[in-house]
């Protein structure tokens, strides 16, 4: 891996900037610390907020100390919402209940200047209760493929374009320059970096989102990319745990099986999750992923208290946040059989904070249910303050560092940091370096030799930076989105790329999944000079494409990438990445 002292010296600098460089206490001497900690939060004075001057972990204990039932179940919950503005039922749950963390979806971002105003009322709203304790405010923000945040951010090349440029240089600007737009809305917390495996190559939920095959290569990138998030000044989530990336299904829609043994995990899926919890990492996502061969009953990894306590946190040596996938994702649900059941069991595993996309009702089971439980199992109820007081914590140590994002974002000034003018000109570089050849064939082609262009496929950009290299190309349109029935492609017929493209001597055609192969491949029998982009992964120009010119790789539909494939084909630089997955 290239550069790895570049990312060793960045981690000992920044690796204990949120966790205020507490060490954990060893296990003789841990309910010694704990008595000492509870007995200095109660000589407190009564009238202690989230801000007043005294330890932070002493004063994490005495908050949650002088907490009622529902402020603790409160605290460890994190609920979206639909539509351009937080609803009146989640500014309820943050002002009657105290609500601790809220997350920023995709389907409300196009306004970023809405998206600061949101967060700045929430946190008003926040800090109008008595104890003032400030909420985290997450989304995903992986660069590339996963961009929730939208507007004017930075769409960027993404995770499997670092790993093919294989650069920690590159994954550490990357987060950094991501989190830096984010940060400027308010936004404290990124549900990245994705550190799973591109281990099942039919995956389609994960795919690029992957850095690539090889696992300590991914646990070297996402530990740099998790350095820049915390020098930008956002916390970093390193997701899914335990991996993702042996199956093709989405949790989303299903439970997903990965049949794999607990050795092959510790010795695949786990490693890149090693790196970074040696380095600090402050926040893990735990994933709706069934391990059959582990936990033989099937239950997922993030309701398993196996998964979560026994093996992230008792042997991985794991302390900071664990923090769950959707629990309205089917994967979760369909198990545990209800919402409420779901948090529950989540809770119990060991999740200090459990997302839900959409606002529960404030009278909703997932609320009622596990409340009364928590006042007639006293276990429950400790394991719920145990999140809480963590949560706490994590949110002292951010908050009253130099570096945190701000309460209240300024709306009027975002467009002077989104999107980030450094970050445009390291996005350009970045996707340079990333660029892959996987079949060499006329290149540089200059439009000389390229004659007449046909350039076809879904994008502007694409269609923009191919005319400035080829001027007179003309396009071929076919929509980004395509049906499963590849014979009854939507709104336009198949077949119409063969006769549009039998006047033209060079077709330039983009592919990214399997419906544009075939498009792709119908250009096979006609003799012509047939270069293919592979965006996204990869995967689908690996076999069948032996017959064309050139393929070139570029791992996302960002303009950057665009603008980089083609300098690559027109020769203005030498391409130098390597696919990074095994096949």
């Amino acid at each position: 891996m290239k550069f790895r002292a570049f990312l060793l010296a960045v981690a000992v600098g920044l690796c204990c900037v949120f966790t205020g460089g507490v060490q954990p206490a060893r296990a003789d001497n841990l309910d010694e610390v704990m008595q000492k900690r509870i007995s200095a939060a109660k000589a407190l004075p009564e009238s202690i907020d989230f801000w007043s001057p005294y330890d932070a972990d002493v004063l994490a204990q005495a908050l949650v100390d002088r907490m009622t039932d529902e402020e603790l179940l409160s605290q460890i919950l994190m609920f979206g919402w639909t539509g351009a503005r937080p609803s009146a039922l989640l500014n309820s749950w943050v002002t009657e209940r105290g609500l601790g963390s809220v997350k920023v979806f995709g389907w409300n971002t196009d306004n970023i200047q809405m998206v600061a105003q949101a967060v700045k009322t929430l946190q008003t709203e926040a800090a109008s209760r008595r104890f003032k304790i400030p909420l985290f405010v997450a989304t995903d923000q992986e660069g590339g493929w996963i961009r929730h945040v939208k507007g004017e951010t930075s769409d960027t090349p993404g995770n499997m374009a670092i790993g093919a440029s294989g650069y920690p240089m590159d994954a550490y600007y990357s987060g950094y320059y991501i989190n830096r737009e984010i940060k400027a809305l308010g936004i404290n917390m990124n549900f990245a970096p994705t550190v799973d495996l591109y281990t099942n190559l039919d995956s389609t939920v994960i795919g690029p989102r992957s850095f690539g095959t090889g696992a300590s290569d991914a646990g070297i990138l996402g530990e740099a990319f998790a350095q820049g998030s915390i020098a930008a000044g956002v916390i970093p989530t390193a997701k899914h745990f335990p991996g993702h990336g042996d199956t093709s299904l989405d949790s989303h829609g299903r439970l997903p099986e990965i049949q794999i043994d607990l050795d092959t995990l510790r010795t695949r899926e786990l490693v890149p999750f090693r790196y970074l919890i040696q380095s600090g990492i402050p926040a893990i996502m735990s994933g709706h992923l069934s391990f059959p061969q582990i936990e033989t009953d099937g239950t997922p990894a993030s309701l398993s208290k196996f998964m979560l306590t026994d093996l992230l946190r008792n042997e991985m040596g794991y302390k900071g946040l664990i923090i769950t996938d959707d629990m309205k994702m089917n994967g979760a649900i369909g198990f545990a059989g209800s919402l409420y059941h779901a948090v529950t069991m989540a809770i119990q595993a060991g999740n200090d904070i459990i997302i839900s996309s959409e606002t529960a009702g404030l009278e909703s089971l997932l609320w009622t249910e596990n409340l009364s439980l928590m006042r007639t199992d006293t276990s429950f109820y400790n394991r719920v303050k145990d999140s809480a007081r963590r949560v706490i914590l994590a949110k002292l140590n951010y908050f009253k560092s130099e570096n945190a994002a701000p309460l209240y974002p300024n709306d009027a000034t975002i467009y002077e940091h989104i999107p980030d003018p450094d970050g445009q000109k390291f996005f350009l570089d970045q996707a340079c370096r990333s660029i892959s050849v996987y079949k060499k064939g006329q290149i540089p082609l200059t439009p000389e030799d390229a004659g007449r262009v046909l350039i076809a496929g879904p994008f502007l950009s694409y269609y923009d930076e191919g005319k400035k290299r080829f001027p007179g190309a003309e396009t071929f349109h076919y929509s980004y989105t395509l049906r499963d029935d590849e014979s009854n492609f939507s709104d336009w017929d198949a077949t119409n790329i063969v006769s549009a493209a039998r006047g033209f001597d060079t077709i330039v055609v983009c592919v990214y999944d399997w419906h544009t192969a075939n498009i792709a491949k119908r250009l096979k029998t006609l003799g012509k000079r047939v270069i293919i982009f592979s965006i996204l992964s990869p995967v689908y120009i690996l076999d069948g494409f032996e017959w064309a010119d050139s393929i070139l790789c570029g791992y996302s539909y960002s303009s950057y990438s665009f603008a980089a494939l083609w300098a690559a084909l027109h020769g203005e630089f030498t391409p130098t990445g390597i696919i990074p997955l095994t096949y």
